[in-house]
């Protein structure tokens, strides 16, 4: 299997939400002005680019229809170049590029550009209209638990799974101990407390 390697990046800078100098500018221009940077910063490349694939957590309205397309547009690309705007909410940018690296690896592109690109200022979290799937909601509302509920989640079962852990290390050296005091093996080297 081929390696996959990120040659150049580049990323805006951050603002205040809502309030800071950046507020009303369109993510996509401003992903566009990223992918102009990272092709300069790789030693200008002007070679083929396989595939634009860009992640959002809120495609709608200035970062909404096919984003990614947008943004090779934008960014002076050729416009056979295709592009690919995913959606895997706060590790859409994250997801993009590793989908990017596996078609590398496989043979499947030769370079492509990836990232990720969103307006906390102009698009709210959750979006302009949310009208989630009433089954959903009353048979497993977990589909829509917002990022900070799954962390929570995440952090209780894995405060949970560290216990078990610990639980069983303890029983391990609870055993060992026993163990080496009954074959007297104990030395100053080796002490289990």
């Amino acid at each position: 299997m081929r390696e996959a390697v990120i040659v150049a990046g580049a990323r805006t800078p951050v603002g205040k939400a809502k309030k800071g100098t950046l507020a009303n500018t369109r993510p996509d221009d401003l992903a566009a002005l990223t992918v102009k940077e990272t092709l300069k910063r790789a030693n200008n490349y002007d070679g083929p680019i396989d595939d634009v694939i860009m992640g959002c957590a809120m495609p709608e309205a200035e970062q909404g229809m096919n984003m990614a397309r947008n943004i090779a547009g934008l960014a002076g690309l050729p416009n056979d170049v295709p592009g690919i705007t995913i959606n895997r909410y706060c590790s859409s940018g994250l997801q993009s590029i590793a989908y990017a690296a596996e078609r590398i690896m496989v043979g499947g592109s030769e370079a492509i550009i990836a990232g990720g690109a969103e307006s906390m200022s102009l698009i709210p979290m959750g979006g302009h209209v949310i009208k989630p799937n009433l089954e959903l909601v009353q048979n497993a509302p977990g589909y829509y638990m917002s990022m900070g509920h799954t962390a929570e989640e995440v952090a209780q079962r894995l405060v949970y799974l560290v216990k078990i852990k610990m639980n069983s290390l303890l029983v391990v050296t609870n055993v060992l101990r026993k163990h080496y005091k009954k074959v007297n093996l104990m030395t100053k080297s080796f002490q289990l407390r």
